[in-house]
């Protein structure tokens, strides 16, 4: 064992010299029997010394080159910071001093695969040598006027054509061969469960037949083993699972690549469950991943904002999205216990009444929509006579798991508080994948919107969303029913929720090469990460969070600053991502070409 080990540490060694020869001058400091805090001034130095380069128009870096070039060398001057390695609690200078001297590594392990990936990046960053422009100037920067529009036009053609071979992988679930695959879909289980098609219109009797077990499961679609036994070993481990009828419509009998999102946002994975299963026999351990606990002044109520306020009358869904940020709160799907006690409500009613801060109340849960249409009625009449409210939001997902319950006179109920000039009253839903909008979810969304309430949705980013231009398909086809996209979720760094999470990095790739390429009124989102105890952080804007250090294991750690940095004195908050390196893989293993993510590597 020892000597696989200190082969692994001498390939790795190898490997982190090869890299160096990108920055010889960085070999030449880590090399030296310099002290290492005399390394890291001459290596901060250095850095200073490119950094003025790139502001000079230094003609060794190509054209655009030197905006890579700035972002690489804060990232490294940030690394190398003490604050940074405090907060990380890993130096990462000492790492690579230490490997590269044959220095004991103490408790650290040997550097990942995705580690030594990493730190090629950030040096071919500094270096000005990512190589992802083309070296030719493109040919309409050569003219002017209608010869250059032309030849740009041109170009932007073949910019669309392109973006169009990666949107035709697709299908949604408006599309026509798709509609007919779920019409044989709903039959079969309408037939498993001797019911008929006036049954499938009723929201009543697809709550009573939620699917609540993998036996069940696996006789009307094909279960893979470890899906299997992951709800299997979900039920008896009291981990919430269960699937309408209709949304179960929505997967094809057997797995495929256009329903894979459809699957996972119920059927956990087995390191899901398994983590689950820790996590709830943990005396100490806290599932409470937003801090929730601590920003929730009176039972039923969350507050991190000045003008806004959550409201959650009930803790239970028609089915339990596996990565729900109240999975820690949640006991059952669709459980009757799940919903706020009358005094309790009222409570949290009468709190709000007498914070006239507040201007804006969000109702969610859970999902608000499980109440009978008298019960809603109720609440938001009571929320309606608070003159302070301009403002009432309700957060669901019933639209696209169990469109069915947005019956008119639910919708009447709801309407009649929609006043315009006086008081808003909108929705918010969460579609995750183009194959989940169907006719029966558009007919839910248009029937608020003939009442003049808009629609809008929140994307959770996951894994199994995440292919090129796959967000950028379900947008587009959200507006045409619509719904206009509103936020796009970093998924929270829960533990649990390993097998789904994305690196920041392809956040902001999507956003800024595929997103950006579509007409404004489709990219309408903001990508946002959701802090524990602090709130929403804007991705997009550089100057809210930090890269402050890379895990031997290749994973980044980012610093994130509150909303209210330049107003008060908040603590930061700090993250460790999921591995690029790893992500690509599993982008591999699921049929993507990993050079169309080339570039992955250099957004901060």
């Amino acid at each position: 064992m020892y000597g696989v080990t200190t082969m692994e540490r001498k390939r790795a060694k190898n490997r982190l010299l090869h890299i160096l020869k990108i920055a010889p001058v960085l070999k030449a400091i880590f090399l030296s029997s310099d002290p290492i805090e005399t390394k890291r001034e001459k290596i901060r130095a250095f850095l200073a010394d490119m950094l003025w380069a790139t502001f000079d128009d230094d003609p060794t870096i190509p054209p655009l080159e030197w905006v890579l070039t700035r972002d690489a060398i804060g990232v490294f001057k940030s690394i190398l910071s003490k604050r940074s390695e405090r907060l990380s609690q890993f130096s990462f200078l000492n790492y690579v001093n230490d490997l590269l001297n044959d220095n004991d590594l103490g408790d650290l392990p040997n550097p990942s695969p995705d580690f030594l990936a990493e730190f090629e990046h950030v040096l071919r960053g500094v270096m000005g040598k990512t190589g992802i422009y083309a070296e030719k100037i493109p040919a309409f920067a050569k003219y002017k006027g209608k010869k250059a529009a032309n030849l740009r036009s041109a170009d932007l053609s073949r910019l669309a054509r392109t973006i169009d071979q990666f949107i035709d992988r697709y299908l949604s679930g408006l599309d026509e061969d798709v509609i007919e695959r779920r019409k044989i879909n709903q039959s079969r289980i309408l037939d498993y469960f001797s019911a008929s098609a006036s049954d499938w219109d009723d929201w009543r009797w697809q709550t009573k037949h939620i699917i609540r077990n993998a036996d069940t499961l696996s006789e009307l679609i094909e279960l893979p083993d470890e899906e299997y036994k992951a709800v299997k070993l979900a039920r008896e481990n009291r981990i919430p699972f269960g699937i309408t009828p209709y949304y179960l419509s929505l997967m094809d009998p057997r797995p495929s690549e256009f329903d894979r999102a459809v699957r996972r946002q119920v059927i956990p994975t087995p390191g899901y469950v398994e983590k689950m299963m820790v996590l709830k026999n943990c005396e100490d351990c806290s599932m409470d991943f937003m801090l929730e606990r601590d920003t929730s002044p009176i039972e039923g109520i969350t507050r991190r904002y000045p003008k806004i306020a959550i409201l959650k009358p009930i803790l239970t869904c028609p089915q339990i999205c596996v990565y729900c940020q109240r999975n820690w709160e949640i006991e059952d799907v669709y459980s009757l216990s799940a919903v706020q006690s009358k005094k309790s409500l009222e409570k949290a009613i009468a709190w709000i009444a007498n914070t006239p801060e507040l201007s804006e109340i969000l109702i969610t849960g859970g999902d608000p929509l499980l109440f009978s249409d008298e019960r809603v009625e109720s609440l938001l009449a009571s929320l309606s006579q608070i003159k302070h409210l301009e403002r009432i939001r309700i957060g669901t997902r019933i639209p696209v798991t169990l469109p069915q319950r947005i019956t008119e006179n639910l919708i009447r109920s709801i309407s009649r508080f929609h006043e315009p000039g006086k008081r808003e009253l909108l929705i918010v839903t969460h579609f995750e994948s183009a194959y989940e909008i169907t006719p029966q979810s558009m007919e839910a969304v248009q029937r608020f919107r003939r009442q003049g309430m808009e629609v809008y949705n929140q994307l959770v980013y996951t894994f199994y969303n995440s292919r090129k231009f796959e967000a950028v398909f379900l947008r587009n086809k959200l507006r045409s029913i619509g719904v206009a996209p509103y936020y796009t979720f970093n998924t929270k760094g829960k533990e649990e929720t390993d097998d789904y999470r994305v690196p920041i990095a392809r956040l902001l790739q999507e956003q800024k090469e595929e997103a950006r390429l579509y007409p404004g009124t489709v990219r309408t989102d903001e990508i946002v990460f959701n802090i524990p105890g602090l709130g929403k952080n804007y991705l997009k804007a550089a100057q809210h969070h930090d890269l402050i250090s890379i895990l031997p294991d290749g994973r980044r750690v980012y610093e994130f600053h509150p909303w209210e940095k330049k107003m008060f004195l908040v603590n930061t908050y700090v993250y460790t991502d999921v591995s690029i390196y790893n992500y690509l893989k599993k982008l591999k293993a699921a049929g993507e070409t990993i050079s169309d993510y080339r570039t992955v590597w250099y957004y901060y």
